[in-house]
């Protein structure tokens, strides 16, 4: 039997997330599928919709085998941390031969040359220049990668194939014996309509059924978690608690954070004294150049005591949130 990994935050686990496993196995027919997924704060910057160990279940239950948890600090970084604690994880379980990932081109030969691209120190200066007009850390690399391999870099306009970059960035640089496979998504997007997890939460938000795209066996999950008053969790939820806490921090605190550079943990400071909301926090805070996700991962960073340089190595630990018999199989494989 083989392991082959998976990263994910399954926020909530839905019909897409297993055809990504079911299309997996196909490629790898022997394998476990080991999973690392974030625990109660996902990567968009904002809290799970249920607690790590309902996902967990609702993933075993749906196809996964083994759940690790990606710890906080990785959980709450940028893409390129979010991978680079992901891949560690697996890297470093000794066993993992595949990882595999979904994107919207599909073409690792694509990706790959996407991945070169970026880690090219050619690539640092040009980024730098782009970076010094005020535009947004993302024009600027797809910018300076257009001059370097034209409309290949069209591609990273795509969410899913940004994440497939960093995941095969972490692989390289952490010199990892792990092949990549890629399975191709259509419309899944962070807020694509239909069956994403962003439209799936704003379902159940709302009230609106959402049977049709999530299986059944994750939905028993989800309606016991609600019955049980435990979810869904929302940010509004958290509101009250989020104000209190960031109002209790001192401007040190915002400028210790990660990401707090060029002033951003200031206007940080700044907007928790004046505004009356989180998302007045956000908006005055905000400019051209951060990306909403960046603000709301640094509010919960300084709000959970998340400081700079945490996240900058790999994780030294792995903690089974789930597993089934496949997947404890899995574990006696590890080094």
């Amino acid at each position: 039997m083989k392991i082959t990994g998976i990263v994910a935050e399954y926020n909530p686990f839905h019909k897409g997330h297993r055809l990504h496993i079911e299309e997996t196995r196909k490629k790898i027919p022997d394998t476990a599928i080991v999973c690392v997924m974030s625990g109660d704060f996902v990567q968009r910057g904002e809290a799970a919709i249920f607690s790590k160990h309902a996902r967990a279940a609702a993933a075993v239950r749906a196809g996964a085998d083994l759940i690790l948890e990606l710890p906080l600090p990785w959980a709450l970084s940028s893409a390129e941390g979010f991978a680079r604690g992901s891949v560690g994880i697996l890297g470093a379980l000794g066993a993992v031969s595949y990882l595999s990932f979904g994107s919207e081109c599909g073409d690792l030969g694509i990706l790959n040359a996407l991945a070169t691209a970026i880690m090219d120190p050619m690539l640092d200066a040009k980024l730098k220049d782009r970076l010094s007009t005020g535009i947004s850390y993302a024009q600027a690399r797809q910018e300076a990668l257009s001059e370097e391999i034209g409309s290949l870099a069209d591609h990273l306009k795509s969410p899913n194939n940004i994440l497939a970059v960093e995941y095969l960035k972490a692989i390289y640089s952490q010199r990892l014996r792990i092949e990549p496979i890629t399975i191709t998504r259509i419309g899944a997007g962070h807020d694509a309509s239909g069956g994403s997890a962003s439209s799936i939460r704003g379902m159940i938000k709302t009230g609106e059924g959402i049977n049709s795209y999530v299986p059944r066996e994750v939905l028993e999950v989800m309606n016991r978690e609600t019955a049980q008053g435990r979810g869904p969790v929302f940010m509004d939820d958290l509101e009250s608690a989020l104000l209190s806490r960031l109002r209790m921090l001192s401007l040190e605190d915002f400028q210790s954070i990660p990401d707090a550079g060029e002033g951003l943990g200031n206007r940080l400071f700044a907007a928790t004294r004046e505004e009356v909301s989180f998302d007045g926090i956000l908006s005055a805070a905000k400019t051209k150049r951060y990306a909403l996700s960046r603000l709301r991962r640094m509010c919960l960073c300084a709000a959970l005591g998340i400081k700079e340089g945490q996240a900058d190595e790999i994780p030294p630990y792995a903690r089974v949130l789930a597993a089934n018999e496949r997947g404890r199989k899995a574990i006696n494989m590890i080094n």
